[in-house]
This record gives C-alpha cells, sequence and structure tokens, in this order.
C-alpha cells in the first residue's frame, strides 16, 4: 500500500449514495474517488428504525463519527449512545453495529484504516460476519429492517 501524493479534492457534488448491499443503507464513499490505499472514509446515512450489519475487521481500526442526530452503535454486548459531534475508535476483532432506534434519520462518518483488507482477493467473509450480519440489536426487537421492496 502507498499514500497519494498531493492532495485530492473532494466536493458534494463528486458523491454518489447508494444502498448498501445487505442492509441497502444509503451511504456514500469519500475516498474511493482519491485513490487512497491507506484509509477509508464513507457517510452512512441511517433511516429511522434500521441497521447496518453486525461485523468486524481483520485489521482495519474504524473511527465512528456522528454527524447529524444521536448515534446508537452496539461494540460486542454494550450498546453506545453517541452524540452529535461525538465519535468512538472500534479496534479490528470487536464485533459493532451502528443502529438507529429514533424516529429521526443520524448520519454517520466512519473512517478506517487500513482500508484494503480484500485487496488480496482472498475474502474470508466468515472472519467478518462470524455471526448473521444482518440480525438487529435488542433495541429494534419488532423493526422488520431492510424494508420489503
Amino acid at each position: 500500500m502507498k499514500a497519494i501524493e498531493g492532495y485530492k479534492l473532494i466536493t458534494p457534488e463528486d458523491l454518489s449514495w447508494r444502498p448498501s448491499n445487505l442492509m441497502r443503507i444509503p451511504n456514500a464513499d469519500y475516498l474511493e474517488r482519491t485513490g487512497s490505499e491507506l484509509l477509508g472514509a464513507r457517510l452512512w446515512r441511517l433511516p429511522p428504525k434500521s441497521a447496518n450489519t453486525l461485523h468486524k475487521h481483520v485489521i482495519a481500526e474504524e473511527f465512528y463519527f456522528v454527524l447529524e442526530g444521536t448515534g446508537r452503535i452496539r461494540i460486542g454486548d454494550e450498546t453506545l449512545t453517541v452524540p452529535r459531534y461525538g465519535g468512538v475508535l472500534v479496534g479490528p476483532s470487536q464485533l459493532r453495529q451502528v443502529f438507529n432506534d429514533s424516529d429521526f434519520e443520524v448520519l454517520w462518518l466512519i473512517i478506517g484504516a487500513p482500508d484494503k483488507e480484500f485487496a488480496d482477493g482472498q475474502i474470508d467473509l466468515k472472519q467478518h460476519y462470524p455471526v448473521e450480519p444482518t440480525q438487529l440489536p435488542p433495541e429494534l426487537a419488532g423493526t422488520t429492517w431492510p424494508p420489503k421492496p
């Protein structure tokens, strides 16, 4: 992995929002446009009563930062409430899931390093998803997510 030379400017017009594969959470990848091999940064817009995947990483640390709303994240067996402009750094081996049990949208910026855990093409999804990744936290009991199309 190699660092970029100089700098790369990303404007809001450069972003492309798309739903995530498993949980259909709208997200926009900032750093895929820069060619960075060392860092990943993505905006995640969690709708009310939604959750992202329950997962962990092999080598990547992740920093979770709340830009709008009040964030909720479970790490292992703990649930944390993260205020606007608050953040949480999570180590690679920790099982984690960002979720929204409120009635208002929450916007997270999630930054990970190193970002290229899958760079060699050898993907063992059991390392990232050791349990069912689409299960919802207890706080969303009785909720159906992702919504049926």
